[in-house]
């Protein structure tokens, strides 16, 4: 990507977060994938904006209010009137991995695209240069949802316009894997920057392998790859004058105590899309994002004190 202002906008679902303490006590943040990539991509310096549908109700106006406290621009937030957001738990063990447990059937988000405001945002969105989005947010648009994001996507690129994707994929978002494949594949025949994880595409696939992987989003004729790995590290691949790119591995972070695994994808996502944005090379751009996702999980929730993230800030920009 070349070293210019871009108009950025992450698509999906924030729900309201509670946190079970090991007293069982409880405390209230929010998060959702693509708005904690959004946070993150604002505290990097990047203008971003978050598009989702909130309610009327208070934590709707507590959570609008947080985000543009953070930087996030909330314009193209649809509000509907008699709605609530989704809501979530996380439980964590004593090796920072964590569990969820989700209230979010009738969250307004997941009519992102079909309420009666949604014409005038779809034609607002043509209007981007990178649109962001993940697996999630295609699972709770539904099948007529998801039509009408692919026709803004195509609209989008014709234009110009680019398409990242991160795939996070969580079975109990769809109604069976088939229809969850047709959607996968249609939306990378649209992605200009892959975000895959491996455990996903093999879950979803069938995918053995990390080759395996990158076999399938090459296919899809994506440009530029970045394959996240388990354990962590990821492989990044292209763009590149003449396919096939070379596939080269970049090493996470060393982490010695994890506490709370929560969002280190996502926060991965904003490291190299940030970097991408203020003009760096991918593998650059790769190692950025792995300092920030190894300082994420040194934290519990999805977002973590702003001051933990300021060092890095000049790091993605440079």
């Amino acid at each position: 990507m070349e070293k210019t202002r871009q108009k950025v906008a992450a698509l999906g679902e924030c729900m309201i977060e509670l946190f079970r303490r090991p007293d069982r006590s409880l405390t209230m943040g929010f998060g959702g994938d693509t708005l904690n990539t959004a946070v993150y991509l604002a505290r990097l310096g990047v203008p971003v904006d978050y598009v989702t549908a909130l309610g009327d109700d208070p934590h709707s106006d507590v959570m609008a209010a947080a985000w543009e406290a953070e930087g996030v621009g909330t314009g193209p937030v649809l509000r509907v009137p008699g709605r609530v957001p989704g809501l979530y738990m996380i439980e964590t063990d004593d090796k920072g991995e964590r569990r969820f447990l989700y209230w979010r059937d009738s969250a307004p988000a997941r009519d992102l695209f079909v309420l009666p405001q949604s014409p005038a945002l779809i034609e607002a969105l043509e209007g981007y240069d990178l649109l962001y989005l993940s697996g999630i947010s295609l699972a709770i648009w539904g099948e007529r949802g998801r039509g009408i994001l692919f026709l803004l996507l195509d609209r989008l690129r014709a234009r110009g316009g680019r398409v990242a994707f991160d795939t996070n994929w969580r079975p109990r978002l769809w109604p069976d894997k088939e229809t969850a494949r047709r959607a996968y594949d249609e939306m990378l025949r649209r992605t200009d920057i892959a975000l895959p994880g491996v455990p996903d595409l093999h879950d979803l696939y069938g995918d053995a392998t990390p080759e395996a992987v990158l076999e399938r989003v090459e296919a899809a004729g994506v440009p530029e790859i970045v394959l996240k790995l388990d354990p962590p590290g990821c492989i990044v691949v292209g763009p590149c004058d003449q396919p096939p790119c070379p596939r080269i591995l970049v090493p996470a972070e060393r982490v010695e105590t994890v506490v709370d695994t929560t969002a280190a994808g996502d926060s991965f996502s904003a490291g190299y899309l940030a970097a991408r944005l203020a003009g760096r090379a991918p593998v650059e751009a790769a190692r950025s994002a792995h300092r920030l996702a190894a300082t994420v999980i040194q934290h519990r929730g999805a977002i973590i004190p702003r001051e933990a993230t300021a060092a890095l800030r000049d790091q993605a920009a440079t």
